[in-house]
Order: structure tokens, then C-alpha cells, then sequence
């Protein structure tokens, strides 16, 4: 049991954090609002979370304009990616053993 505990990665502890990643491993980007959204969080908490995460490697953040305004969009990286299904599955492992 300790063995799956030493995989789970303190990052995804959050549960922001592991909604956050968990729409980004389904969908190949996502912007501000759908994250918000989906997520029922305020601008400054889901601000806070994404630069948490952009800050470890495991998304990145593009900025752009449509017509006047912002559009922020949110990717998960290679490195995220790996490190989500690292923590899914020891998760997945400690729930299994017993």
C-alpha cells in the first residue's frame, strides 16, 4: 500500500488541479471560460491553478485575440500527459490494494 503512495504526485492533490488536467487529457485545448465553467471556479482561483501547472511543465498557455477580445487557451504537454497518467494509475493501484 505505501508503494502506490510514493507515484502520487502532490501536484494533482487539488482537486482544480486534477479537473484542470483531467479536461485537458480529453480535449486537445481548452480556453479560460470553458474552464471556468465546467469547473465552477472565479477567475482568480482557476488563474491561480493554470499558473501552477504552467509553472511544473505540465500545460502551456496561449494567448491570442478574437476580433477585441482575449483568448486564453490552456494544452496539456508530453510531460503533463505522462505525469497525469502517472498519478491515475498509482492512484488506480492504491485503491486496488488491500
Amino acid at each position: 500500500m505505501i508503494e502506490a503512495f510514493q507515484y502520487i504526485n502532490k501536484a494533482f492533490e487539488s482537486k482544480v488541479r486534477l479537473g484542470i488536467m483531467a479536461i485537458l487529457m480529453v480535449n486537445e485545448e481548452a480556453d479560460f471560460n470553458f474552464l471556468k465553467e465546467q469547473l465552477s471556479l472565479t477567475d482568480g482561483n482557476l488563474a491561480s491553478h493554470t499558473r501552477a501547472l504552467e509553472e511544473l511543465g505540465y500545460i502551456v498557455c496561449n494567448k491570442s485575440f478574437v476580433g477585441r477580445k482575449p483568448r486564453t487557451v490552456f494544452q496539456a504537454t508530453p510531460q503533463g500527459r505522462e505525469a497525469f497518467k502517472s498519478h491515475i494509475e498509482a492512484l488506480e493501484k492504491f485503491l486496488k490494494s488491500k
